[in-house]
Parts: structure tokens; C-alpha cells; sequence
């Protein structure tokens, strides 16, 4: 489970959650800080990885394009960073369900 973390999350987060999702980063550490959303959903499909958000732009997309790739929708508003750490290692197991189900696009997660 490889998670690509959109611009509004923390580039800090990604080696907290490292052991959990290996091979995970986020926008500014690939260099790609002025993407726009299709170049970041281009880059996610290309190279394997589910997209993590806070913003309805990438859920959109996936009800449009389908997947992949798979989106991960945080609707949790802005929460400090280690709470955002604590919500992706508590759906660790919910996230694997999600990347292996077919027929799912875009996980909601509210917490």
C-alpha cells in the first residue's frame, strides 16, 4: 500500500508512516509542489499509488475516471499532523480492503 499524500499534508507525516505504507511520499518531496491535480492523478496511476486528500477534487475525479488510481478522502477538516499520523495507522486494515476491492474508487474517512 503505497499512499502519494496531496500538497495539504505534511510531507512530515510520510516518515512516520513509513513501516505502515512503504514506499509512500508526498507532493512537495517529488518535487511536483506546482502540479496541478490532473499531473498529480497522472503521476498516482503511472507509478502505483493510492491518493491521500483532505479536498473533494481527487473524489471527483475518481467518480468521473474511475481508478486507478484509488483515492483516500479525509473528511476530517485540518487536524494537526500527528492526528492525521494517527488516522491513516488506524485504517491501516480498512485501507488494504479498499486497495484490493475492484469495484471501489475513493475510501471516505471521517473522523
Amino acid at each position: 500500500m503505497k499512499l502519494l499524500l496531496d500538497e495539504n499534508l505534511s510531507r512530515r507525516i510520510i516518515p512516520v508512516i513509513e513501516s505502515a505504507y512503504p514506499e509512500s511520499s508526498q507532493i512537495a518531496l517529488l518535487g511536483m509542489d506546482s502540479a496541478n491535480d490532473r499531473q498529480v492523478w497522472a503521476y498516482a496511476q503511472q507509478n502505483g499509488f493510492i491518493l491521500v486528500t483532505q479536498d473533494s477534487d481527487f473524489h471527483e475525479m475518481s467518480a468521473l475516471y474511475g481508478h486507478p488510481p484509488k483515492v483516500i478522502w479525509l473528511k476530517c477538516g485540518n487536524k494537526p499532523r500527528q492526528r492525521i499520523v494517527e488516522i491513516l495507522l488506524s485504517i491501516q486494515a480498512e485501507v488494504a480492503a479498499f486497495e484490493g476491492n475492484p469495484d471501489l474508487s475513493c475510501l471516505e474517512v471521517y473522523a
